[in-house]
């Protein structure tokens, strides 16, 4: 298989698997949407973590398969390349990225549909898909002027130039920057964390924000107020609630 899914304590580990540059083929791509469809159904997955290994996250599409197609294959295929990377983006879980090597082009556009990217101290990303006089089509355009706004999007979209990785954190592209040999450890116990948290709220958290950034703020407020509200009928809520009154903050054991 191209791309795995394993699962210990309610992390679920996303793994690319395609050696030597992970090259995201179509079947690497359909692969990605079922597993990210199944971390979603999952009761035992509580986050997740995406991570291509320790050289490398993904070097971007496979071009040699990509030259053989014309115009109508990729009008066909386009709208399911896209789908690959928001079925990871709507895993309705905390996502978190462990960036190794080069996340370029495709790679870097599914970094992007992590909620929280750490890097290696070696990482490079960028979309160099100008290059190959194209732009990026798999959420590209979109998710990356979200993440950083228009001009330092357009200026790595335009340019096709790599980001290392201090440059990345800088301007917002990744969260965090690590030592190369404890990328996918951090990114682990980043998981690990929020796996033992209260799912529904989790879950509700990633809905309001990622919802409200689609829309304009009194629509984004209605959607955190039916949120907020509904939380009252959890358990969860009475777990947080309770603790707190009776332990103090920070000491909840979510079920």
């Amino acid at each position: 298989m191209t791309v795995t899914l394993e699962v210990a304590e309610g992390v679920g580990t996303i793994r690319l698997d395609r050696p030597p540059m992970n090259a995201l083929d179509i079947a690497t791509q359909d692969r990605l949407r079922e597993l990210a469809e199944e971390a979603s159904d999952r009761d035992d997955v509580r986050a997740v973590v995406l991570y291509g290994g320790e050289k490398v996250f993904a070097a971007g599409a496979d071009i040699k398969e990509m030259r053989e197609m014309d115009h109508a294959a990729m009008v066909a295929r386009s709208r399911a390349l896209q789908d690959s990377f928001t079925a990871v983006a709507r895993i309705p879980k905390p996502v978190v990225a462990a960036v190794t090597g080069y996340a370029l082009g495709g790679g870097c556009e599914l970094a992007l549909c992590a909620d929280y990217r750490i890097a290696a101290e070696n990482a490079k990303l960028g979309q160099p898909e100008i290059l190959l006089g194209l732009i990026p089509g798999a959420g590209g355009t979109q998710r990356l002027a979200r993440l950083v706004g228009p001009s330092k999007a357009k200026d790595l979209i335009f340019t096709g130039r790599h980001v290392r990785a201090d440059e990345a954190l800088a301007i917002g592209l990744v969260d965090k920057v690590v030592p190369a040999a404890e990328v996918y450890e951090q990114a682990h116990a980043w998981a690990a964390r929020l796996a033992s948290g209260p799912a529904i709220a989790l879950r509700a958290a990633k809905e309001c924000v990622d919802a409200g950034l689609e829309t304009d703020i009194d629509t984004g407020l209605a959607i955190e107020r039916s949120w907020f509200a509904g939380l009252f009928a959890t358990e969860d809520r009475e777990i947080g609630m309770r603790s707190f009154v009776e332990e103090g903050p920070g000491k909840a054991k979510f079920r």
